[in-house]
């Protein structure tokens, strides 16, 4: 559930999750009912010869002149470049242009981008980098810019998130995940993130509880019942707990207490005891660690998942994208993929 707009600037999404919205919208629209058959039949679709797109996008040169700027250098652009979107093996780009601006020590920095396959030609793209080399300006966002701009995430994550989890111990690969058990989106990114598991067996997948109190009013409660069940019974307790709320989350509004009693319940946990449990300063205390790490990683939203200090949306997204996004994680860490338990 949004609690602030994230396309506040198209050129930032389009930096951060690789233009995912716009898959995303493909993806609703191939995957949309069609509608419903009339009583005579339709006429058969025309056949339209169509050109192929070429199999490489051809830049023109670059013009030396436009390079008037001592920082960043190309390479390091094309560095950045590679952690937003290497994932996307038919993403291309150029640098055409590292230029000094009005504003001192500010650089204006210009690309062309396009995909392989999907487009004849390639999109101009313009983003500005800040006199420190260690951000760069998107339209109205501000985000980590360098050769590592999810590292200092990832830093957070690999010290802070000590909620429960699934998978080994290593955290070569670790995807964490901040949701809210009355978030309806978060119920429906449950499944994408069980087949992550499924599907990446060697990756640490953390579950942070992120409850927005202000729109979801049961939701604090729910996580203090989350967190008792995790100490009481353990992780997979923790995830069955998870699984029960979401399957009876309509019926947090009616009779809260109730609902997640009968979820530790079929946990495995005593809910007499993990009713006693939440509310104490420990539990909430426990959750609030989870939020205001949330709140330094600037999470807005639920779900949000981190892959490896990467910010990606679980909703809204083909699972093909996450999968390209958390395998290109993998590759980047070497050791995950002999990560045991």
């Amino acid at each position: 559930m949004k609690i602030k707009m994230m396309l506040a600037s198209a050129l930032a999404l389009a930096m951060v999750y690789g233009g995912m919205a716009a898959i995303a919208q493909q993806g609703a629209a191939q995957n949309a009912p069609a509608p419903a058959s009339q009583a005579t039949p339709a006429a058969p679709p025309l056949q339209m010869n169509s050109i192929a797109p070429p199999e490489k996008i051809e830049f023109p040169p670059a013009n030396p002149k436009s390079f008037t700027a001592a920082s960043p250098t190309t390479q390091e652009v094309n560095a950045f470049l590679k952690q937003i979107w290497g994932y996307d093996p038919n993403r291309v780009w150029q640098v055409m242009g590292i230029q000094t601006t009005t504003a001192p020590g500010i650089s204006r920095v210009t690309i062309l981008v396009g995909e392989q396959g999907v487009s004849h030609t390639a999109s101009p793209t313009v983003f500005f980098v800040t006199p420190d080399g260690h951000h760069a300006v998107a339209g109205s966002d501000v985000i980590t810019f360098g050769a590592h701009p999810f590292a200092a995430a990832l830093q957070k994550l690999e010290e802070r998130a000590t909620g429960p989890y699934r998978g080994p111990n290593s955290k070569s690969l670790m995807l964490v995940e901040f949701a809210d058990l009355q978030c309806p989106d978060c119920k429906l990114a449950a499944p994408t993130m069980d087949k992550l598991a499924m599907d990446f067996p060697n990756a640490r997948i953390v579950f942070e509880l992120f409850p927005l109190s202000s729109i979801h009013p049961e939701a604090e409660k729910a996580a203090e019942y989350g967190v008792c069940v995790a100490q009481q019974k353990g992780n997979a307790a923790f995830f069955q707990f998870v699984q029960a709320v979401f399957d009876t989350q309509d019926s947090l509004r009616t009779d809260a207490d109730g609902t997640l009693k009968a979820a530790a319940t079929k946990a495995g946990a005593d809910a007499a005891t993990v009713a006693t449990c939440a509310g104490t300063p420990a539990a909430e205390s426990a959750v609030a660690a989870s939020v205001k790490l949330g709140k330094d990683l600037d999470v807005n939203q639920t779900p949000t998942l981190f892959v490896n200090g990467r910010p990606v949306p679980v909703t809204g997204v083909p699972y093909t994208t996450l999968k390209q996004i958390v395998s290109y994680a993998a590759q980047e860490a070497p050791a995950a993929a002999t990560a045991g338990h």
